[in-house]
């Protein structure tokens, strides 16, 4: 339980992890595992629950009115989704990247663009309150 939605924890495969996101597509979790384990943390990963699923409404129909067998709705398969976690049941998403704690494997500081894959490579945009030549 998560004293904010900014910080959620729960136990994945039995061991007790900061929630980094949840309902990932396959893709994104390559390239979540490939920057939290760059960053040393170990990353754990599982499938994600089936979302509940609301039955439709019953409709009666007239005894005259017969529905064809074929009339049955398909099963709608859900997308597979995981839920990615770290280890480190203190790790907080938000802080970790406008902290500035997370790195690139060739050395830049992950943004938020590039965290949320907008943006290929990361460009380090230099805080307002350190660029010299904001001030002049």
């Amino acid at each position: 339980m998560a004293i904010n939605k900014n910080h959620e924890f729960e136990e994945l495969d039995g061991i007790k992890c900061g929630i980094v996101e949840k309902n990932v597509p396959p893709a994104r979790v390559d390239f979540l595992k490939k920057i939290l384990a760059f960053n040393k943390f170990t990353v754990v990963v599982v499938p994600s629950p089936p979302p509940k699923v609301v039955a439709p409404p019953v409709v009666k129909v007239a005894e005259s009115e017969e529905t064809p067998a074929s009339a049955e709705p398909a099963p709608v398969s859900s997308p597979e989704t995981f839920t990615v976690g770290v280890t480190d049941y203190t790790f907080n998403t938000i802080n970790a990247v406008f902290g500035r704690l997370l790195k690139t494997p060739d050395g830049h500081v992950i943004t938020l663009a590039f965290w949320k894959q907008h943006e290929t490579v990361s460009q380090d945009e230099i805080p307002y309150y350190e660029d010299i030549n904001s001030f002049k």
